[in-house]
Formats: C-alpha cells, structure tokens, sequence
C-alpha cells in the first residue's frame, strides 16, 4: 500500500504535472517505477489525485465557471436569453461540445486504455510523440482568431488524445488552441476548463465506487494527504504557467519530454 511520505510525492507530481505539458499520467508511472512505489491500487491511487487537481481548476476559475453557470441558466429565461454575450454563449458551447469527445474514447476505451497503457516504454513514445504535436503546434501557431464552438469540438478531439498516459491533456489542448490560431494563453485556459468536467464527473464516479466496494478506505490517510497536495501545487501550477504562456512558446516542455523519453528508454527500460 501507499504510505504517507510516497502519497505526498505523488501528489506533488500530480499537481505540477497536470497542468504542464508533459504528461501527469505518465509522470505518476514512471515515479512509481524510478522509486519503487507499491502499485497496487495505483490507478485508484491516481484518480484520486486527478479528482484533486479538478478541484484546483474549479477553485482557480470560479469566476469563468459561475458566469458560465449563470449563462446556462439564462437559456431558460426567456426574458434573459438575449441579454447573453456572444463570448460567454460560444465559451458554453465550445465546453460542451469539446467535453464529448473524451467522455465518448473514455466510455467506450477506458478499459482497454487502464490496461495497455501503462508501461514505461509505452510512455516514452508517447512523450515524443506529444513533443512533435507541440513543435508544429508552435511552428503553424497564427494567434489571430477567437473561440468558436466548433474550435471547441476539435480541441475536445485533441483532449481525447490525452487519455492515453504521456500525451498530456494540457499539451494536446494547448495544440489544438494553436492549430486554430488561439494564443497560447487562451488555449491553456480554455483546455483546463474544458478538463475539469470530464475529470470532475469520472473522480465523482470512482469515488462513489470506491466507497461501496471499501478501496477509499484501504487507501486512507496516504491518499488523503496526497490529494490534498494535488490540490495546492495544482493551484500554484495554474496561476505561473497561465503567466508563462504570456510571453514564451512551449519549447521548454519539447526538450524536457524528448529528453525524458531518451532517458527512460536508456537507463529505465
């Protein structure tokens, strides 16, 4: 089982990798493998820490999600409806419509994904994979065009990507945004809006779960604990890298995968 001491390591990970470009997943296996972490129940282990990290983005944009929250409300509001602004219309579109494509892979693939893709080999590929996505990304950026709810379905596309451990939902969704010609700033906080309610919904599900089959408890206070680290680094994480994107590309994060994935494949592997 989880101790104390690796619980508060792997929420650390967790929390500063799921909001940077390279993989929490990913980042959370090859710990586990590099120190030596029990794994069992990891992935119960690690959805929880994912559940944290939701609730950093829902903290962090309270603002977005309430404006968002009162915008679908005046749906239903005849006299209202017509006062809605056109930003906040399409941004509740785009997370709608962005949100299907991952709950549709995850539904249908989530099994398979848990089972297949979880290997540190794997995830070397991945993370090269990931890094040549964010250099064309880079390399076509325009930066010139607004959010639509149709950019939303495509970005939703590319979040889907994600579930596969060392592409980074983070990295993929930044992509997209560029692709699309979103600055680098709008498409990271676009991205993490639109992670929060496939992430939210599936820890709310696996909870429930695991306090009717007893794992929450077996996991206890180490998963207690992590999460709660998750959930402050998360925080952290978010407000610095949305201040980076402001003046720096994603080439940072291109060298660090790439150079990651050459070291696991030479000294983990």
């Amino acid at each position: 089982m989880t101790d104390i001491f690796s619980g508060i390591i792997l929420g650390a990970v967790q929390g500063l990798t799921e909001f940077l470009p390279v993989s929490s997943s990913g980042h959370l296996i090859i710990v586990r493998e590099i120190f030596g972490f029990d794994t069992t129940l990891g992935l119960s282990f690690d959805i929880l820490l994912h559940f944290a990290t939701s609730l950093a983005v829902l903290i962090y944009f309270r603002n977005d999600f309430i404006r968002l929250f009162k915008t679908a409300l005046a749906f239903f509001r005849p006299h209202t409806r017509k006062h809605i602004e056109q930003k906040d219309k399409y941004l509740l579109y785009a997370l709608v419509l962005g949100t299907i494509p991952a709950v549709v892979v995850g539904l249908l693939f989530e099994n398979y994904i848990e089972a297949t893709f979880r290997s540190v080999e794997l995830i070397s590929t991945t993370l090269i994979i990931g890094a040549v996505i964010f250099y064309f990304a880079e390399k076509y950026a325009r930066k010139t065009k607004a959010l639509t709810p149709k950019k939303g379905f495509v970005i939703g596309l590319f979040q889907a990507l994600a579930l596969i451990p060392g592409m980074s939902r983070s990295g993929m969704t930044i992509s997209g945004g560029l692709f699309l010609g979103l600055t680098r700033e709008e498409a990271a906080r676009f991205g993490f809006l639109l992670a929060f309610p496939v992430i939210f919904g599936i820890g709310i599900k696996k909870i429930l779960e695991f306090t009717q089959d007893g794992t929450l408890f077996i996991l206890g206070i180490p998963a207690l604990v992590g999460a709660l680290t998750a959930f402050a680094v998360g925080l952290l994480v978010i407000h610095y890298l949305l201040k980076y994107l402001k003046n720096h590309t994603l080439m940072v994060f291109i060298v660090y995968r790439v150079v990651l994935a050459m070291a696991l494949l030479l000294f983990v592997v």
